[in-house]
């Protein structure tokens, strides 16, 4: 895909563009395609992710603008990407879904992460369906030395602690309670599958 150069580079090129008429001109219109382009060939996006960048943007390089051209700009955006299909909400969720499980993410969180971006509630719970919470809460205890990879005492306050972040994480309490009693051998063996997951 070529990258072309973002319009944020001067941030003033076109203000003279904006005017109070309700339709952006060829001049928008082209900068948001290759606004998009470039932003799309640094990482993926979600619909609404995509939508409110080049919305924000377009505030800040046309002003003034009025709100009728800023929709404009981003639903034309959002349409040349879709059919040049660089966006795919379902692809962005199931690798967002398996880099939060390898993250120590648990389905609850990656779901509600992945709604907050903007990606349909049933998109976003197929995805994270996929998602193994045993070997996301093994990663997490890793990540935080708990459980089998606790190095100080265990005490009732340590305990609670780990537990409890356990809880915040979005793990069912028999998830972190099998995490919290498992054996380093085991919590090994459940990280050394999950590689191939």
């Amino acid at each position: 895909m070529t990258q072309a150069p973002d319009a944020s580079s001067s941030e003033n090129d076109f203000s003279t563009d904006a005017s109070s008429s309700d339709a952006p001109t060829a001049r928008m219109f082209s900068w948001a395609r290759n606004s998009t382009i470039y932003r799309l060939g640094r990482r993926m996006h979600t619909e609404k992710q995509l939508f409110d960048a080049i919305a924000r943007k377009a505030r800040e390089k046309f002003e003034p603008i009025g709100d009728a051209q800023v929709k404009a700009l981003a639903d034309s955006a959002v349409s040349f990407a879709n059919e040049n299909k660089l966006l795919d909400d379902k692809a962005y969720a199931e690798i967002s879904s398996r880099s939060g499980m390898r993250s120590g993410k648990s389905k609850r969180a990656i779901a509600q992460k992945l709604s907050q971006k903007g990606v349909a509630k049933e998109t976003a719970a197929l995805a994270a369906a996929e998602v193994d919470d045993l070997y996301a809460a093994v990663v997490l205890a890793r990540k935080r030395a708990f459980g089998p990879f606790r190095k100080a005492d265990l005490d009732d306050k340590r305990k609670g602690k780990e537990l409890s972040a356990f809880a915040r994480g979005g793990f069912g309490f028999d998830i972190g309670k099998t995490v919290f009693e498992m054996s380093l051998n085991e919590a090994e063996e459940i990280l050394e599958k999950g590689r191939h997951l």
